[in-house]
């Protein structure tokens, strides 16, 4: 597999890769930098690296795991080629390189399966037209004239001076 080069800031993409690998050697690539040294490239994210077989995603499968588990958008997905995925794979999330620019150098043994993106979140709405949403439309509180704290405060220091008198009155 030739390099795969990761542009700087790139986010909400998401590389599939299937392992052909042995089970405990797929395994490995769990452990902290592990992953790294399979991808060429150093100082990943091993938070945003899922390793795993296939066969633990039962019934949602991939095509499940990308659209319902990592928001990608079904256009993007062609179910029979991630049906015909088995054994292991690597899921490995742009946010691993923690925005920097990489050239991935892939071992022969990772085939990438796809290069999906992630659905952007609409952050932009319209102007929100109720009473409640004006500004200094909330209904004003009296400034407190702080009466009821300081009666608290003196009810307070009354139960301590009897308990202390009750203890005092105990011991002699």
């Amino acid at each position: 597999m030739s390099d795969l080069d990761i542009s700087a800031g790139e986010r909400g993409v998401i590389r599939l890769f299937a392992l052909n690998m042995r089970p405990e050697e797929a395994k490995f690539l769990r452990e902290p930098g592990a992953a790294d040294q399979v991808l060429g490239v150093s100082g990943l994210d091993p938070e945003q690296i899922d390793v795993f077989p296939v066969s633990d995603l039962e019934d949602l499968g991939l095509y499940g795991y990308l659209s319902e588990g990592c928001g990608v958008s079904e256009d993007q997905l062609d179910r029979a080629k991630l049906d015909a995925v088995d054994g292991w794979v690597l899921v490995l999330r742009s946010a691993a390189l923690s925005g920097r620019a990489a050239k991935l150098n892939p071992d022969p043994r990772l085939r990438l399966i796809g290069l999906y993106t992630e659905e952007a979140t609409n952050w932009s709405g319209g102007t929100i037209e109720t009473e409640s949403a004006r500004p200094y439309s909330a209904a004003q509180n009296p400034v407190s004239s702080g009466q009821p704290r300081r009666t608290g405060s003196a009810l307070l220091a009354l139960i301590i001076l009897l308990v202390i008198g009750g203890a005092l009155w105990l011991i002699l």
